[in-house]
């Protein structure tokens, strides 16, 4: 027979309070998901209003006294509080007004046009027989976003009760819909289909798709050539008119994301020095409402009313601690940058120089960790465009003359020589790691082929050009 038994064990863990963790999701806010932070407590909040104007030292300070008398003044509210405690909502519901507006603004937004839907309008503009018709939708349902047909004509066979061949009569018309290469089984396929609709089929380019597309992604022109009995420079020639065909041809009409940047800090010159300017126009200015002022003078209302308002205020001034803590932590972290970054203020990302966050931390005197934090999706406007924060945190290496170049810095070097290498005897890393110690960068081959991988650089046997 079993038995229940009762232990007791102790663990360690910590648990952040509510405010810090709030103080930590404002400082780590980009300024337009902070916007919205600040519109959801003034929602929540009822003490909360915006106030129009910059505050002053001096207002700030006698604002500060006010607090501490209001919460001692604190008094009986009239109804509107109390019908407030008892709605439990932060807003009231829309009108039936409103909500129609609200759902004809939603019904009124342009929507971008699908690969579905543009195959769709192709089907009801031809002139098919229903049958036809629920075979061709069948088909377009199977295609992915890149314009590739997902599943067989055996699967769609299958599971439908059509014919295979009614099937595939279906199929080879949407593959002569829009985009040209829609409907195609694979990437050989695709590259066929657009072919044929240029009147190149059975040509040379057709011969290369059809029968050595491996080869062809891995630029073995020689070795093609050798099977074609021609030279490697016509099998070079075929590769460059068919690296104009589209690999992904539904892709056009993939969702285009609106991922809008709003720069956090700007940096310009000012009579000859570089200045910090934070995006503060963008962050709502809070400030508890003046209201309260009247309205502690009133009676009428229970303790439970004071304990809510009480914690409100305490609620809204915590929040207005914290976003002028992130502002300052961030002001101080930008001016830190432009003081070590200097020359590439001047000069661009080929003068960026090594800096860590420990660097940085030990300067504005804050943890690793908040630099972290406060530079976790924010982005600085320079003359040289808009970078995130965390672009100039690079390690670095140290030159043969006594000088610090960053990790950016070479992977400049490498593209520079890659660009100007001899195209017909592409530079091989053990070369590239050479010219680099030739300037006075050590660096280790193996380095070299993973910044050459990051920047996109293919290796130098599929560089060369015949």
């Amino acid at each position: 027979m079993s038995s229940l038994s009762q232990t007791q064990s102790l663990s360690q863990t910590q648990v952040l309070a509510p405010q810090l963790q709030q103080s930590l999701l404002i400082l780590q806010a980009p300024v337009l998901e902070l916007r919205n932070l600040i519109q959801q407590e003034i929602q929540t909040n009822p003490t909360l209003e915006e106030d129009s104007t910059e505050p002053s030292l001096e207002d700030k300070q006698r604002e500060h006294e006010e607090f501490q008398e209001e919460f001692e003044r604190l008094a009986k509210l009239d109804e509107e509080w109390r019908d407030y405690m008892a709605q439990n909502t932060g807003y009231a519901g829309r009108s039936a007004e409103e909500e129609e507006r609200r759902q004809f603004f939603f019904d009124s937004l342009v929507r971008e046009e699908t690969l579905q839907q543009h195959l769709f309008e192709q089907v009801s503009s031809c002139d098919l027989p229903l049958e036809d018709r629920k075979v061709a939708e069948l088909v377009i349902g199977n295609i992915d976003e890149r314009g590739f047909l997902q599943t067989s004509p055996e699967e769609i066979s299958l599971t439908s009760g059509v014919e295979l061949e009614h099937v595939e009569r279906v199929l080879e018309m949407v593959q002569t819909f829009h985009p040209v290469g829609v409907g195609a089984r694979d990437l050989r396929d695709c590259l066929l289909i657009q072919l044929k609709r240029l009147g190149k089929e059975n040509t040379f380019e057709w011969r290369i798709v059809d029968r050595f597309l491996d080869d062809l992604g891995k630029r073995r022109f020689p070795e093609i050539g050798r099977r074609l009995s021609t030279t490697a420079e016509q099998v070079q020639r075929a590769a460059n008119f068919i690296s104009t065909l589209d690999p992904k041809p539904g892709q056009v009409f993939a969702a285009d994301p609106n991922n809008y940047v709003l720069p956090d800090v700007s940096v310009e010159r000012s009579d000859g020095e570089w200045v910090v300017a934070l995006s503060g126009d963008q962050i709502p200015h809070l400030r508890i409402s003046n209201t309260y002022k009247d309205l502690m003078t009133r009676e009428g209302s229970g303790t439970d009313v004071k304990d809510y308002i009480r914690d409100k205020i305490r609620s809204g001034k915590f929040l207005i601690k914290s976003i002028h803590q992130r502002q300052q932590t961030i002001a101080n972290i930008a001016n830190e940058i432009v003081k070590r970054q200097g020359a590439f203020l001047e000069f661009g990302p080929s003068a960026l120089r090594p800096m860590t966050m420990v660097q940085v931390a030990e300067t504005v005197e804050v943890h690793e960790t908040t630099v972290s934090r406060a530079i976790s999706g924010k982005y600085i406007a320079t003359p040289h465009g808009v970078f995130e924060m965390k672009y100039f945190f690079t390690p670095g290496y140290q030159t043969s003359d006594g000088g610090t170049l960053s990790n950016t810095s070479v992977k400049g070097e490498i593209a520079e020589l890659v660009r100007n290498e001899n195209h017909r005897n592409p530079l091989s890393d053990k070369e590239i790691v050479e010219f680099l110690s030739g300037r006075g960068i050590p660096i280790a081959r193996r380095t070299v082929a993973k910044y050459r991988a990051e920047l996109n650089i293919l290796p130098s046997n599929m560089r060369k050009l015949y």
